[in-house]
Parts: C-alpha cells; sequence; structure tokens
C-alpha cells in the first residue's frame, strides 16, 4: 500500500483555507459535539451535518483521517489492478474518498459524490476548486438521498464511514444500491470491533451475490479473526496546526485504525492480481536481528504467526520493509 496519500499536502492546504473565517470557539464546539456523536454506535436519529460550522467543523477534524484511510485502501487495490474510469461515492460529505480516488487511480475520468446534506457538498465543491487534477477539478457533487440515489452505474462505488449512521436494514439497503449501481465496491468504517462487524455483514452479501473478494482479504471463507480478534488497520494522518487545535493534540500525526472490504463482479475481478497471495499482515510486524515476525490471514482462511529469517535474501529485504496492512513477502 501507499506510504503517504496523495495529494494530502493540497488537501491539507485546501481546509486551511475553507476553515478560514469561521469562529475558532464555535468550530471547538462543533468538533466536541461530533467527536461525541461518533464515539457513538446507536444510529443517528437526526443529521450529523447540522449547520456549517458542523461541516467545516467534520472537514477540519476528520475529513483528513477519512482521506488517509481510503488512500491506503484505493492504493492497495490499485496495486492490484484495479483502474476505474469512474466514482460514484455515496453519502460521500465534503468529499474524502474522491481526493482519495484521483490520487490512487490515474484510469479516473469521472467523479460523482452524491449526499443529502448541501452544505456538506457545498463546501466539497469549494475544496476541489484549486485541485492538483483535472477529475477531482472537474467532480460532480450533488444532492441525494440514501433509498432514492438516482440510477447511475459507475466502475467503483465507494461507501466510507457512512453504515454506522444507519440502522441495519437501512444499511442493508445502502450496501444493495452501491451494489447494483457499480462494478465494484469499496466499504469502509472504522477500525472498532462494532466497524468489523458491520463491514463482516457486507462481506457475507457481497459473497452471496456472487461477487468476488479483491481486498482486504486473502480467501472467501469465513474470517478467522471472528470471536477472538478484529481485522483493521491503521493509515498515518500528518496533522496541521488547525487540525492539532481542534482535536487539542500536541502530536504532529495521528494513526487512524479502519476497517474495510472491496469486492468486484466477477469479469472485473478475475483479471485482477487478487488471489492466491501469500496472505495479509494483520498487526505491526515484529522486526528482530535476523528476522521478522508477522501476524497474517493466509489464503488457505486460517490466520497465526508466519516469520521471515534472514536466509530468505530477498525476501528478508522485502519483508524488513513491510507494514501492517500489506500483503506479506
Amino acid at each position: 500500500m501507499s506510504r503517504t496519500p496523495a495529494y494530502a499536502a493540497e488537501l491539507r492546504d485546501a481546509l486551511t483555507r475553507a476553515v478560514r473565517g469561521v469562529g475558532e470557539r464555535d468550530l471547538a464546539r462543533a468538533t466536541e459535539a461530533l467527536v461525541s456523536r461518533y464515539r457513538s454506535v446507536a444510529p443517528a436519529t437526526a443529521p450529523i451535518l447540522a449547520s456549517q460550522v458542523h461541516v467545516a467543523a467534520y472537514a477540519a477534524y476528520r475529513m483528513p483521517a477519512t482521506h488517509a484511510a481510503l488512500s491506503r485502501v484505493l492504493g492497495d487495490l490499485a496495486e492490484r489492478g484495479l483502474a476505474p474510469r469512474s466514482l460514484l461515492d455515496l453519502g460521500g460529505g465534503t468529499g474524502a474518498a474522491a481526493w482519495a480516488a484521483a490520487g490512487a487511480f490515474s484510469s479516473l475520468e469521472s467523479v460523482t459524490v452524491l449526499d443529502q446534506v448541501e452544505d456538506a457538498l457545498a463546501l466539497g465543491r469549494d475544496l476541489v476548486r484549486q485541485a492538483p487534477s483535472e477529475v477531482l477539478a472537474g467532480a460532480t457533487f450533488a444532492r441525494a438521498v440514501a433509498g432514492e440515489w438516482p440510477q447511475q452505474q459507475a466502475d467503483l462505488v465507494t461507501v466510507s464511514y457512512v453504515l454506522s449512521e444507519l440502522d441495519e436494514r437501512a444499511q442493508e439497503a445502502l450496501v444493495a444500491d452501491a451494489m447494483q449501481r457499480g462494478r465494484s465496491v469499496v466499504v469502509a468504517e472504522p477500525g472498532t470491533p462494532d466497524g468489523y462487524a458491520r463491514v463482516l455483514r457486507v462481506r457475507s452479501a457481497m459473497l452471496a451475490a456472487g461477487w468476488t473478494i479483491i481486498g482486504p482479504c486473502p480467501h472467501a471463507d469465513e474470517c478467522p479473526l471472528v470471536g477472538s480478534d478484529w481485522c483493521h488497520f491503521a493509515a498515518r494522518v500528518n496533522r496541521s496546526a488547525e487540525h492539532r487545535r481542534l482535536k487539542g493534540a500536541e502530536l504532529s500525526y495521528e494513526d487512524e485504525k479502519f476497517s474495510w472490504v472491496a469486492a468486484a463482479r466477477p469479469e472485473v475481478a478475475e483479471p485482477l492480481a487478487v488471489q492466491p497471495h501469500s496472505g495479509r499482515i494483520l498487526r505491526h510486524p515484529l522486526k528482530r536481528k535476523g528476522f521478522v515476525e508477522f501476524h497474517v490471514c493466509r489464503p488457505d482462511g486460517t490466520a497465526g504467526r508466519e516469520v521471515v529469517s534472514k536466509k530468505a535474501g530477498e525476501r528478508y529485504r522485502a519483508a524488513r520493509d513491510a507494514e501492517w496492512g500489506d500483503t506479506l513477502p
């Protein structure tokens, strides 16, 4: 996976410009309200982005992390050969997935972001006004309500950090809508046990529909972590000064934890480099003198310890550079 999200610096600059002029106290209060909401696992009973200030706070507080997570996910799929020409982002808000897709796929020709909050869409349009790519600068941000999405088709449909706001029936409907409109679908959620549980339900629905899992799983069997652990990954986020102020943080970075699943129609998945491979690294590798120890999910449907020793030569050198979330060299 890509280590540094493309366009991350440009997005930070755009966000800094976008929140300029919003009162710092109002921004801080709105951020506190959003933090409280996102820590809840209950479906939302009212719009989360209820005002322009809440939208600005969301963009400054959450958008860099969502962009970093989606950049890792879409970068992984790009390395496997996925090359969508069109992106449809359902519930995409201010456009984090659009920025990530534009950075991951040189093949991309059109981007459409749909959301029900006009203030979020307006900010999304403002952020891409000086975007570093033509396809991103020309992205369409349009209002649409879940369950009433336009019948638009796309090579790739993304649903990121949305399911937690919905009850289970609405989650199922949204995933069905995404699969109806896309040739491939990516769903990302917070890297928590409940986020992982939602991703597992999505994975089951994709397999039941006859789609092929293209990430992160190296197999289509039951997840070997069920009942003992949960599958999640991390993306490094470099914080701007504004980001640090909003979060009351001192460090210049944070690690965004996320869970995800991607699948494609069989005719799309067949030419991709998806299976078999040597496994997915599930935790930070332990790098010792003369060997590297990994915890991996394997193509045979099991998970466990793998060790690559110095005797493995080139594989060992690749193992020294491998990170959590990568495929095992």
